[in-house]
This record gives structure tokens, C-alpha cells and sequence, in this order.
């Protein structure tokens, strides 16, 4: 009987092979092509469908292994924040307002030492503008606040804020940062210059605009900031019907700084920088008699921080002088602290420390005005998606030049929003201030709830 040839292993998986399929390199290589519809195909004529390569290494890895399903059939990655505003596309920019409709029980209205409970309504409009260009940039934020009262002490006021920056880069490692705002702010009943009988304050309004160069060099950081800051201030009207002009009031600011950094590393870059300004009242005598114009100098040094999400801000200590023309009046001066610091230490939760030095000048006689620092400690936190938390401290200190005064306001706040859709939610507060004086008649205490509706685009 004759003998059978034995066929190599080769020859038995060409044997077993079906016709029209292809081997797995033949696949791979088809799949890759300009007819990749047309290799690599099932067992039904003309309308198979092409493996892929990751399926067909896949399966011969793992022959049990499940195709990947398709792409309508796959999961959609869920959003980080699905009650986040989603914007208006207007032009170039993406436009996302938000307005709040609500209510204010307060025990003191106009936060004054004289000052009495009330039923307040309050609307706030907010709005951002962020620009949607390839190159350079741009932003748009204001507010505005209206307020009414319902029952109780009279109030009627409003206050608002519009300002933009432009981001531009320019040639030679050069980088130009240009602000523009306008602000409108009755003047507050527990400010230092507050005037007694009055039927409402007089309303302050600020134009300021700066524009700013930065240049690197290696690992040198420097930045020349020019700003101007121009404030003046409509008429007091008295409770007899008469007005008291407040243009003594009006002063221009012009300041330059320059800065100086070095990047120890891209999250760490320690710096110093330089001030000198001018501030210039529009009459040359105030109505006491008093030159008012005064010189501005201060220096500082700092630290910027970079940690991605982390950490992130700058905070500065220095000293801060405006020393005043008229010889009968002491310069206003005094540690300079600033701080503007994001940190946050899990998903969800933002802590932010911010600190503010301010020089307030004044028009009273005799005096030069104050140093106010003001600190604040805030917190925010993702408790649900569709439920944030809000809280903060405050605590504000208040230095009289010329004199042992001295003012001390601490408050605290906390307040819950909670999204119903998208667009739409409720939202509460509480809060309480307290100022303590040295000087008479400044003392006042006031506690407030607000409970309203919040829409947003």
C-alpha cells in the first residue's frame, strides 16, 4: 500500500482557509489602504463589513475576545460640570450672562451706625465676554446690582462695573496686556467722608485704564505698567432739599510700576517691583483751604505661583507712601500687602485667599485720610453636580492718619446654590457684618438673609 505524503502545517491552515478570506497580515495591510472597505470582510457577499486593525490583532491575541462596539454605541464621556453655563456665541466672542431675582431681610439697610431693618428686593446682572480668536485675546466682565426696599428703611440704589482686557503678543518676545473699566458706586453711609442728613450719598464714578509690556529674557521676567485712575463724585442732596457739591472730591491718579522676576522654576517665580505716581485734585484748594495733589511711592517684592490647577496667584509685601503737598497735613503711609492666591486641594473645592492695601484720601479739614487693608478668605464647594456651597471671611482694618483712629469690620458668609436645570436655580445666604470703632458714632452691626432665583445662558 503506498505510503501518504505528509503535508506540512503550512499547507493545512492554506488548506483549511475559505475561499475569499484573507490572512491577518493580508488584512492588516488592506485595512490601511485606499480599499480598506473592501478587505478583511465577513462571510455575506459584497455587504461585509472591514475588520479593523485593532480587532483583528485583537482577536488573534485572544480568539474569544468581543469586537469593540461601534461609536454610536459607546458610552459619551460625561461632562466635568453639567450645569455649567454653556454661553451665546455673539461674533468673535462667547457672551454668558446670568441674572438674579431675589429677596433681602436685613436688620440695618444702609450698614450705618443709624441704620434700621428692612425688606429689600435686589437684582443682579452679571455678565463674561471671552473672545474666540486663533491669535491674542480678549475679556469682557461687568455687573450691575439694583436695589429697592419693600418695607422698612428706604433704599434705592444701584451700582455697577464694566471692564475689558486685551491680550496681544508682539514681536520679539514681547507681550502687551491693555484694562480698560468704568465703575459707578454710591458712596457707602460707613465710609470715613459719609455725609450726615442726607437723603442719599453722593454716587462716585471711576474710569481707569492701564496698559502693561512684558518682555522675557532667558529666565528674567519684566513687566512696565502705566495706569490712570480718575474719580469724581455727583452732589450731596440733603434731607432740606438743598445740594452740596462734592467736586472738591474729583482727583486724578497716574501711577507707573516695573517689575522684576526670575523664574526659579515654570511654578515658582520671585520678583520685586517699583512704584511712583501723582495724584492730581481737578481745584488745587479744597474747600477748607487744603492742597490735596500728593506724590505716590512704594516698593515690594513677591512671589507668583504657576501649579496648574493646584495653586495658583501672587501675593507682595512692601511699603506705601503719598505724601501730600500741603505741609499741614502728615503723608498717608504704611505696610503694603497684597495677595490674589486660587488653591485647590481636591476636585470640586476651591479655596481663595485674596488681600487689597488702599490709600482713601479725604476732603475733611484737617485731616489726610487712612490706610485700608482689606483680606479676604473664601471657600467653594461642589457638593452634588447640580448643588455648590459658597462661603467667606472678612476682615477689614482701617488706619487713620494723624490720629490713634482706627476701624476694625469683620464679616462671614455662607450660601448654597441649587440648580434645578442648566439654566435655572435657587439660591441663599447669610450674612453678618460688624464694624468697631475707636471714634464715635461708627459702630453698627448688620445680618442679613437673601433667598432668589438664578437664571444663566
Amino acid at each position: 500500500m503506498p505510503t501518504q505524503k505528509k503535508m506540512p502545517a503550512a499547507d493545512k491552515k492554506k488548506a483549511r482557509k475559505k475561499p475569499g478570506e484573507t490572512t491577518g497580515s493580508t488584512a492588516r495591510i488592506a485595512a490601511t489602504g485606499d480599499q480598506a472597505d473592501t478587505a478583511a470582510t465577513d462571510q455575506d457577499g459584497p455587504n461585509r463589513r472591514a475588520l479593523t486593525i485593532d480587532s483583528v490583532d485583537r482577536q488573534k491575541l485572544d480568539p474569544g475576545a468581543e469586537r469593540t462596539g461601534s461609536i454610536e454605541g459607546q458610552k459619551v464621556k460625561p461632562e466635568d460640570d453639567p450645569f455649567a453655563a454653556t454661553g451665546i456665541k455673539v461674533g468673535t466672542f462667547v457672551f454668558r450672562p446670568t441674572l438674579e431675582q431675589g429677596f433681602t431681610a436685613t436688620s440695618n439697610a444702609d450698614a450705618s451706625s443709624g441704620g434700621s431693618s428692612a425688606v429689600l428686593s435686589e437684582t443682579a446682572l452679571r455678565f463674561s465676554a471671552t473672545s474666540d480668536w486663533r491669535e491674542n485675546s480678549a475679556l469682557i466682565n461687568g455687573y450691575g446690582i439694583f436695589r429697592n426696599t419693600l418695607s422698612g428703611q428706604k433704599i434705592n440704589d444701584a451700582q455697577g462695573r464694566i471692564e475689558g482686557q486685551l491680550n496681544v503678543d508682539l514681536d520679539n518676545e514681547l507681550r502687551a496686556i491693555a484694562k480698560l473699566g468704568y465703575e459707578a458706586v454710591p458712596e457707602s453711609a460707613s465710609s470715613p467722608d459719609a455725609i450726615a442728613g442726607v437723603t442719599s450719598q453722593p454716587l462716585r464714578q471711576t474710569v481707569d485704564g492701564s496698559l502693561g509690556i512684558e518682555k522675557d529674557v532667558g529666565k528674567m521676567r519684566y513687566t512696565l505698567t502705566g495706569a490712570v485712575t480718575h474719580d469724581f463724585y455727583g452732589d450731596a442732596k440733603l434731607s432740606d432739599g438743598t445740594v452740596l457739591s462734592q467736586k472738591d472730591r474729583d482727583s486724578t491718579l497716574y501711577s507707573a510700576t516695573l517689575r522684576t522676576g526670575y523664574q526659579v522654576s515654570p511654578a515658582i517665580t520671585p520678583f520685586a517691583e517699583v512704584e511712583a505716581g501723582r495724584r492730581v485734585y481737578d481745584l488745587r484748594l479744597d474747600s477748607n483751604g487744603f492742597e490735596r495733589s500728593s506724590t505716590r511711592l512704594g516698593a515690594r517684592a513677591g512671589l507668583e505661583l504657576d501649579m496648574d490647577d493646584k495653586l495658583s496667584g501672587e501675593f507682595s509685601v512692601g511699603w506705601l507712601r503719598e505724601a501730600i503737598d500741603d505741609d499741614r497735613l502728615p503723608a498717608n503711609a504704611g505696610p503694603y500687602l497684597n495677595a490674589d492666591l486660587k488653591w485647590s486641594p481636591e476636585r470640586g473645592t476651591i479655596i481663595g485667599l485674596t488681600g487689597r492695601t488702599t490709600i482713601e484720601s479725604t476732603t475733611a479739614a484737617n485731616e489726610s485720610g487712612d490706610v485700608l487693608y482689606s483680606g479676604r478668605l473664601t471657600g467653594e464647594r461642589q457638593v452634588r453636580a447640580n448643588l455648590t456651597a459658597n462661603s467667606s471671611l472678612g476682615l477689614d482694618w482701617r488706619n487713620y492718619t494723624g490720629s490713634e483712629g482706627h476701624d476694625l469690620i469683620l464679616s462671614a458668609e455662607a450660601g448654597l446654590t441649587w440648580w434645578l436645570n442648566r439654566y435655572a436655580g435657587l439660591t441663599t445666604r447669610v450674612r453678618t457684618e460688624k464694624l468697631t470703632s475707636n471714634l464715635p458714632g461708627r459702630d453698627y452691626v448688620a445680618n442679613s438673609v437673601y433667598l432668589g432665583l438664578k437664571v444663566q445662558r
